[in-house]
């Protein structure tokens, strides 16, 4: 996989989210947003938890990278995250498939709500600037809260399958995640911005 870069908003959260590198860099961005902003300090136990676990869940999920944005708006917590992993394009028989994106976006399923408040997702293939076309699903999405389990949490979900250059069976996948749902048109659009800015290097 070549190196790739990305960018958040300035706002947001970026840090090493390897297990031996967590812990340190969480407290220490933690300890700089608050002395910049010093209305955090009652929330920094709070900001600090949901940085630990989105890093962990990101990591345990086999991101390379994670943004996030961790906010408390009056009590109320508002949290997204941004990651890159890399899979690879191969079927359970080990055969080869095929990244050309409009063949990706071939093969997800759209998701159609029987009623209002389903989950629902839609499959469409986008431009990036300077990496070219992409396969994308975004939607309102029941994913499983960890590998295993049974149990799901309703989410906003934007999922970019990018081609890797110089590969035939490897894609980068950007998801956008956010547990906010009454957000979900304006995450969507912050997932696309933040997606947009994806390239290989």
């Amino acid at each position: 996989m070549p190196s790739f870069s990305l960018a958040v908003p300035e706002s947001w959260w970026e840090f090493d989210i390897r297990p031996e590198g967590r812990e340190a860099t969480v407290r220490a961005l933690v300890d700089e947003r608050v002395r910049q902003t010093p209305e955090l300090a009652p929330y920094r136990a709070d900001v600090t938890g949901m940085l630990r676990k989105m890093a962990k869940d990101a990591h345990d999920s086999g991101a390379l990278y994670m943004g996030c944005m961790a906010e408390n708006f009056d009590g109320i917590p508002l949290s997204a995250t941004v990651t890159v992993s890399v899979l690879g394009a191969k079927n359970n028989q080990g055969v080869a498939l095929n990244t050309d994106p409009r063949a990706i976006a071939e093969s997800l399923r759209t998701i159609t709500p029987r009623r209002e408040g389903d989950a629902w997702r839609t499959v469409t293939t986008v431009e990036i600037p300077e990496v070219g076309p992409a396969a994308r699903t975004y939607g309102v999405e029941d994913v499983p809260v960890a590998e295993g389990d049974t149990r799901t949490l309703r989410m906003v979900l934007t999922q970019t399958y990018v081609p890797v250059p110089g590969t035939t069976d490897q894609v980068a996948l950007i998801s956008g995640a956010s547990p906010v749902l009454d957000l979900a048109d304006a995450f969507h659009d912050i997932f696309d911005a933040v997606t947009s800015t994806f390239r290989f290097i």
